[in-house]
């Protein structure tokens, strides 16, 4: 057992006899939300594309304790999903909880993007999760009920830069939505969280293309900084738990207030004042992105 332990600001054994399904659980926030269920008591299970990633993922968590199992898995697969939700629940009787977290997308203006470029992208971060939801319904929740969290983007006004991974996030808010009416007689809940700008390491796959705007993104954002993975984290896991049973069919936005950024044409940002609001970090083995530890050129 490892000397630190993940602070969770949710109750001690919350999750325990709970199978909880996170995918993308190999790194960033799904590594994070992975860490916390499995503190709280869950028996969580990772997919994710690398083997290296999971494998570190299951070394981390089974070292402070936690019960977790893995399985490589590319969401897109829909043939793999089907194996992968028959095995986990063959394991462990019932699915209780999924975490459609996996997804990538690529820097580029919508008239350079290529058409494959763009599906490739909408497969990734809306049929992958369409996939997953499906067949945790079809052979576990439809029978036992459970809550499902799909994680999207902060895309309400467009997303520029980004237009595919807008245009699947919408998609997978709607799908949300759809499957909260669907699925909600069976006792199943379907919402989402628009995440903002979060200091994860999914900052650093970009490889530099665009540093510049993850320096300033902070400038738009009222709070006068990004979320962190464990922030994010209470949401999901909060979304999953009884305390939710109410909250359906929901999107919430998890930005910092940077949504509103918009009205800056009316009213400039005002400087941050002497009380910010001081970050939460429970993950006891988070790391800032590379991006925010290097130095600017100018400094």
């Amino acid at each position: 057992m490892a000397e630190a332990a993940y602070r969770s600001v949710l109750a001690p054994e919350l999750f325990r006899g709970q199978a909880v399904l996170v995918t993308g659980g190999g790194s960033g926030l799904g590594r994070c939300i992975a860490h916390e269920l499995a503190t709280l008591g869950a028996q969580v299970v990772i997919t994710g594309r690398s083997q290296e990633k999971l494998d570190r993922v299951l070394e981390e968590i089974r070292d402070d304790g936690g019960l977790v199992d893995a399985y490589v898995c590319d969401s897109r697969d829909e043939e793999r999903v089907r194996e992968v939700v028959t095995d986990v629940v063959a394991r462990h009787d019932a699915i209780h909880g999924l975490v459609n977290n996996a997804g990538g997308q690529f820097p580029s203006r919508l008239a350079d993007m290529s058409g494959k470029g763009f599906a490739a992208v909408v497969r990734n971060n809306l049929q992958g999760g369409f996939h997953l939801a499906r067949e945790v319904f079809n052979q576990s929740m439809a029978q036992h009920g459970g809550a499902i969290v799909n994680i999207t983007a902060d895309c309400d006004n467009g997303f520029p830069g980004m237009g595919h991974t807008g245009a699947a996030r919408a998609g997978m808010e709607n799908l949300c939505k759809t499957a909260a009416w669907e699925w909600g007689p069976y006792g199943v809940r379907s919402n989402a969280v628009a995440l903002g700008w979060i200091a994860s390491s999914g900052l650093d796959s970009y490889d530099g293309a665009i540093d510049a705007q993850v320096r300033r993104a902070t400038d738009n954002i009222p709070l006068g900084r990004m979320g962190t993975e464990a922030e994010a984290s209470a949401l999901v896991c909060f979304l999953l738990s009884p305390a939710a049973g109410f909250i359906n069919g929901d999107t919430i936005h998890f930005d910092g207030g940077g949504r509103f950024a918009s009205a800056a044409a009316f009213m400039p940002l005002e400087p941050n004042k002497p009380n910010p609001v001081a970050p939460f970090n429970g993950f006891h083995r988070a790391a800032s992105p590379r991006i925010l530890r290097e130095p600017t050129t100018s400094d």
